[in-house]
């Protein structure tokens, strides 16, 4: 049985194997909580039709460093790496 990682997880049994995978917190729990994505994508357009500041807020959410200085195509390389 899965540990309740409060009201924050949804689905907390695939946020400790995505843990247990190696994957940052702030990751897995992405992926827990969402509903119907599968682990490689949901229904969210290709990071190159992002606007610039779009981008920024996401690499903001996963606190990604340096993401200030970055220029779009940084942040998409960023995100992904993440």
């Amino acid at each position: 049985m899965a540990k309740d990682h409060g009201p924050s997880i949804k689905n907390d049994e695939k946020y400790e194997a995505l843990r247990d995978d190696g994957m940052s917190k702030s990751k897995a729990a992405a992926i827990a909580n969402s509903e119907g994505a599968s682990e490689r994508g949901g229904s969210s357009p290709p990071y190159e039709e992002w606007t610039k500041d779009d981008l920024y807020d996401r690499a903001k959410e996963l606190d990604i460093e340096g993401r200030s200085n970055m220029n779009k195509e940084q942040l998409i390389e960023a995100l992904r790496s993440n």
